[in-house]
């Protein structure tokens, strides 16, 4: 999470030169307004209207706290307080009386009993979820939980009005790599025939919705007879040949867009990312938009989308 300081000129210096589409390594961008410290059990909501006095009206209240386990006892409390505090901030002034999609939110992170920290997110320069985190459940059909990982890059990295574009029924895919096909069961969902890519087995289900075809290929030498709405890849292998790679199935036309996975080392991971997707851009050849992120559901890796620019 990218937290800017709370200093009026130079957070907007940050939002200029920070926009969060650009950010790899962060799930969400806030402006921090306070700090608060040794909070009162008895009362923690007056210190922070005190401290949100002169904010301009917010369009919802966000709890959050920490997401791990020693988070997670907070959970309680943000989700009491917050019942508290909403109606709170609506008597000051700093909250609608319902959800404003148009304001600014506001965030209140515990991450203590007596610790908080309050924070400003801009709709259209943040993640739309509490921590940036796209809460999916595993569905029972999805061959591997890498499923997760494509569901997240169509929420994270495409707009509601680019899935509706992009996604369409008869569209055509190639999932390299695809076995056991989390991937391309993920595309099936969404009305794409795909044609999927790996010398090992897929799972019987994903075959049987009839919109896949099993190839027992490499995914790193085949190529499609025509071109193809999609390429998706998530093959372990080293980042800079996944990006070479890719860059190749773009320069040569055989995909219109695509998603691909870049393993990274255990260390200097911001290093590599960068000459990679460096080395992506410019192998490619055309011009393209570019969005990479660490996804939720990512491990050691990143999640990069490539469109028609």
């Amino acid at each position: 999470m990218l937290l800017l300081t709370p200093d009026p000129a130079d957070a907007d210096a940050l939002d200029r030169a920070l926009p969060f589409s650009t950010l790899v390594f962060a799930r969400q961008k806030l402006r921090l307004l306070a700090e608060l410290r040794g909070l009162d059990p008895g009362d923690r909501i007056t210190p922070m209207l005190q401290a949100l006095r002169g904010q301009a009206r917010f369009g919802t209240l966000l709890m959050e706290h920490p997401d791990s386990d020693a988070g997670k006892p907070l959970a309680g409390l943000a989700r009491s307080l917050g019942n508290a505090l909403r109606p709170a901030l609506r008597k000051a002034g700093l909250l609608g009386a319902q959800d404003d999609p148009r304001l600014p939110r506001l965030h209140v992170c515990f991450v203590a009993g007596d610790h908080a920290f309050l924070a400003r997110s801009l709709p259209a320069d943040s993640a739309p979820w509490p921590l940036g985190i796209p809460r999916l459940r595993m569905h029972p059909d999805a061959p591997s939980r890498s499923a997760l990982k494509l569901e997240e890059a169509l929420r994270v990295l495409l707009t509601d009005a680019e899935r509706a574009r992009l996604l369409q029924d008869g569209m055509r895919a190639a999932d390299l790599g695809a076995a056991p096909g989390g991937w391309t069961w993920v595309l099936t969902r969404h009305g794409l025939r795909v044609t999927a890519i790996d010398n090992g087995p897929l799972r019987p289900h994903v075959l049987d919705t009839g919109q896949v075809q099993h190839l027992r290929a490499d995914g790193f030498s085949w190529q499609p007879p025509q071109p193809l709405d999609w390429m998706v890849c998530d093959m372990v292998e080293q980042p800079r040949r996944v990006a070479e790679r890719m860059a190749t199935w773009l320069r040569e036309g055989w995909c219109r867009q695509a998603i691909f996975n870049l393993k990274l080392p255990m260390k200097k991971r911001w290093q590599e990312t960068q000459l990679c997707l460096e080395l992506f851009a410019r192998q490619a050849g055309r011009p393209l938009t570019i969005r990479a992120r660490q996804l939720y559901h990512d491990r050691e890796e990143i999640t990069v989308l490539a469109l028609p620019a």
